[in-house]
């Protein structure tokens, strides 16, 4: 599958077998992959979560189905709005606790998209596959569309299940994945900004709740480890997905440059992955993970107020560097 950026013709459309009120037209944005599925408005002006009131069934369908929805031309006037379309989808919103990456509470339980800096990418990876307590729809907003990159490539979980040679697959599906996590105070997130509380007990009962293994070290040290699933099954369409985040933990993600610059060994780096039993993982059959999701990344340009809804174990996402301002708010539920 071609990763370049959607080209004009590539999309088909497609007429919708919908209500005369439901105002939107239904296409897929490129013609060689069913993700993200385009709606948009048929006239202007029409409210997004006011459309989407009642359709839940119908966007639950086309989620399960495509993957991804990407919600354009829709009037999305504030978070608050976003945030009630993606409650009238899933309910309850999800606390992001047992965090890997800086975000900041922008309103309710929307958050800001992952803080790290411009300059970086942010590898493809299905959201909190590091845990056995996951989202399974991830929305975003664009509140202010980049002028140069930091696009969200998005990749299809089901094909990159497919895409990775078997032996690899077999090894990964009968050792697990192995996350093992340092948190200090200069090295990566603290344990503090992980787990959102500054009471070592609660982060010790939520170890134990969660199968996580912890051992405090020092003062202000904590370490955990978690072994998790490295393939899983979709519970709504059976479908099996690759769902870890192996390839993004795992010390050979990090630019030789930085991993130089640690001078620790292995074990005591910020984040690492194992398999399961605790033997390595070969870095070959990382490269190997890596280039399947490459070959099946989808990326398009955002525009102000685009909402993209994704089964987040059916899609994986990322994002690309980029220059000048961004906003991008996030919603799980």
């Amino acid at each position: 599958m071609n990763p370049n950026l959607t080209k004009p013709g590539t999309s088909k459309r497609k007429a919708i077998t919908l209500t005369q009120d439901a105002l939107a037209i239904e296409r897929l944005l490129r013609a060689d992959s069913r993700l993200p599925l385009l709606l948009e408005p048929a006239v202007e002006g029409v409210i997004l979560s006011q459309w989407a009131a009642g359709k839940t069934d119908f966007i639950s369908e086309k989620l399960r189905s495509n993957g991804a929805i990407l919600f354009r031309g829709f009037k999305v006037g504030t978070v608050e709005e976003f945030e009630l379309f993606l409650q009238s989808l899933v309910g309850d919103l999800f606390h992001y606790s047992y965090r890997s990456t800086p975000r900041t509470q922008v309103s309710g339980r929307i958050y800001t998209s992952t803080e790290y800096p411009q300059h970086q990418t942010i590898p493809l990876h299905n959201e909190m596959s590091y845990s056995h307590n996951w989202p399974m729809v991830i929305g975003f907003c664009c509140l202010e569309a980049p002028s140069n990159g930091g696009e969200t490539p998005i990749a299809d979980s089901r094909n990159v299940f497919e895409a990775i040679p078997s032996a690899v697959r077999d090894r990964f599906i009968e050792k697990g994945v192995m996350y093992v996590r340092n948190y200090g105070d200069s090295l990566d997130l603290s344990w503090r900004d992980v787990f959102q509380t500054t009471e070592r007990a609660e982060v010790e009962t939520f170890c134990r709740e969660a199968g996580i293994q912890f051992e405090w070290r020092g003062k202000n040290e904590l370490q955990t480890r978690q072994i998790c699933q490295a393939v899983a099954t979709h519970p709504h369409t059976g479908e099996s997905v690759w769902f870890n985040q192996a390839h993004l933990f795992h010390v050979s993600n990090l630019e030789p440059e930085i991993r130089k610059s640690l001078m620790v060994s292995t074990g005591d780096l910020p984040r690492n992955a194992y398999y399961g039993d605790g033997s390595s993982i070969e870095e070959d059959a990382l490269e190997t993970i890596r280039t399947a999701y490459a070959n099946e990344t989808v990326v398009f340009p955002w525009q102000t107020k685009d909402v993209l809804l994704l089964d987040n174990m059916l899609t994986a996402h990322g994002r690309r560097p980029y220059k000048g301002a961004r906003s991008i708010v996030v919603g799980m539920g």
